[in-house]
C-alpha cells in the first residue's frame, strides 16, 4: 500500500511514526516537506527570548531513521484528491492513500504596515529574527497583536505578552514600558474559564493591558501607531503581530478547501474524496489550530489505515482532547486539558501554574522527537 503524506509537522510525523511501528514492512510511505526539519511552537519562543539558540532547536528531518518512512524534502505544486496524486518539484507521487497535513501559511503582507512597521513573531524565520531585535530594544510601548483569526496556537500571544514583561524586567526597563495584548477573543484561553481568570490575573500583577474583542487592521510605520478594529488607534514602539493564517494555496487551487479550509468528518478526518484524509492546521474540524491536535487527529487516521490494512473494519474516532502548556513567565508553567466534541460546548480543566511543571514541558517535547525520529 502506498501511502502519502503531505506535511511533517505534527500531525505529519505522528502518522507516520504511528504506522511505521504498526506495519512499516507492509507499505510504502512517503513523507513531503519543504522544510529543513522540525521545530516545536514553544522552541520559537525559547529562540526569541534568548534561552535558546537556533540550531538547537531544529530537528533535521535527515535524521528520521523509521522502516518503510520514505522522507522527500521538496515542494508541492499539485494536488488532485480525485486520483490521489501530488506534483512536487521533485517529480509525482501517486498514493492509494493521502493525507494532506501541510498546516496553515502566515501571510503577514496582508496586513497594511505589518511588514514595514512591524515584526511577526509566528513563522521560525520571524521568531528566530526578533531574538536580536528584543535584545536590542530600549524600552517604549510594546504591543502584541492579532490580524486575524483563525491562528494558531491561542494560548501564544499571552505568553509572549507575560515573557516579554519578564525580559524588560531583567534589563531594568519593564517601568518605562508599557505592554499592552490585543486580541479578537472575549478573553484569552474561552475554552478554560479557569486559565483565561490566570492568565487576566497574570496580566493584572504586572501591569499588562488586555484589549479583547478587537483586531489590529493595520499598522502606519510613520506615526508608528496601530489602526484596531474598532476604528480607535494605539501607539507603538515595538509590534509583535500574530499574521494573517490561511490553507496553502496548493491546497484551495485543489478543489479539497470549502470556506478557506479542508472540511473532514470529525470523527474519522475523512475528506470528501474516497482514500483522502485531511489532519491538523489545514482542516476545519472545530479543534484550535494547534500541534497537539494534529498528534491526536494523526493517530485515529494511523489506526484507521492499520485497520483497514489488516482486513478489519475501521473503529476509531477522534475525542478532540489535546493539552497544551502555557508559558506564564516567572520560570512557570500551567497545563491545560481541553476538550473540543462536535455539538457539543468545549471544556477544559486548569492545571498550574508551577515550576514543576517545567519539566513537564519538557519530556513533552523530548518524548515526540524521540518517536518521530528515533532519537
Amino acid at each position: 500500500m502506498k501511502i502519502v503524506v503531505l506535511g511533517a509537522g505534527f500531525g505529519g510525523l505522528e502518522l507516520t511514526t504511528l504506522l511505521s511501528d504498526e506495519a512499516g514492512e507492509d507499505l510504502d510511505i512517503v513523507l513531503i516537506d519543504k522544510a529543513e526539519g522540525f521545530v516545536f511552537g514553544f522552541s520559537k519562543l525559547d529562540v526569541m527570548f534568548g534561552r535558546e539558540l537556533p540550531h538547537a532547536v531544529l530537528n533535521p528531518y535527515s535524521d528520521m531513521v523509521k522502516p518503510g518512512v520514505r522522507f522527500v524534502r521538496t515542494t508541492v505544486r499539485a494536488i488532485d484528491p480525485g486520483t490521489r496524486s501530488v506534483t512536487t518539484d521533485d517529480g509525482t507521487f501517486d498514493a492509494d492513500i493521502l493525507v494532506v497535513a501541510l498546516g496553515a501559511d502566515l501571510h503577514p503582507e496582508a496586513t497594511p504596515g505589518l511588514v514595514e512597521g512591524g515584526h511577526e513573531f509566528y513563522s521560525v524565520a520571524g521568531a528566530f529574527a526578533l531574538r536580536d531585535v528584543l535584545a536590542a530594544f530600549p524600552g517604549g510601548n510594546v504591543v502584541v497583536g492579532l490580524t486575524s483569526t483563525p491562528y494558531k496556537c491561542p494560548p501564544a500571544p499571552s505568553e509572549t505578552a507575560l515573557l516579554v514583561h519578564d525580559l524588560l524586567t531583567s534589563r531594568g526597563i519593564r517601568d518605562s514600558s508599557t505592554i499592552t495584548l490585543i486580541t479578537p477573543l472575549p478573553s484569552p484561553v474561552p475554552p478554560s474559564p479557569d486559565a483565561s481568570r490566570m492568565l487576566l490575573g497574570a496580566f493584572d500583577e504586572r501591569g499588562i493591558t488586555f484589549v479583547p474583542d478587537r483586531l489590529v487592521r493595520a499598522l502606519d510605520p510613520e506615526r508608528r501607531v496601530a489602526h484596531l478594529s474598532d476604528d480607535t488607534e494605539l501607539p507603538y514602539d515595538l509590534f509583535l503581530g500574530v499574521p494573517v493564517h490561511r490553507a496553502p494555496a496548493v491546497v484551495t487551487e485543489s478543489g479539497l478547501a470549502v470556506d478557506g479550509w479542508i472540511p473532514v468528518d470529525p470523527l474519522t478526518l475523512e475528506t470528501a474524496f474516497p482514500g483522502v484524509y485531511a489532519v491538523g492546521d489545514v482542516t476545519s474540524v472545530g479543534t484550535p489550530k494547534a500541534g497537539v491536535f494534529a498528534e491526536g487527529q494523526a493517530a485515529v487516521v494511523a489506526r484507521r489505515i492499520v485497520a483497514g490494512l489488516r482486513g478489519a473494519d475501521p473503529v476509531d474516532t477522534y475525542d478532540g482532547r489535546g493539552i497544551c502548556y502555557m508559558e506564564v513567565g516567572n520560570d512557570q508553567v500551567a497545563k491545560v486539558d481541553v476538550t473540543f466534541m462536535a455539538g457539543q460546548r468545549p471544556s477544559g480543566a486548569l492545571e498550574g501554574p508551577d515550576a514543576s511543571l517545567v519539566a513537564d514541558k519538557s519530556e513533552f517535547g523530548t518524548s515526540r522527537i524521540s518517536r518521530w525520529f528515533g532519537a
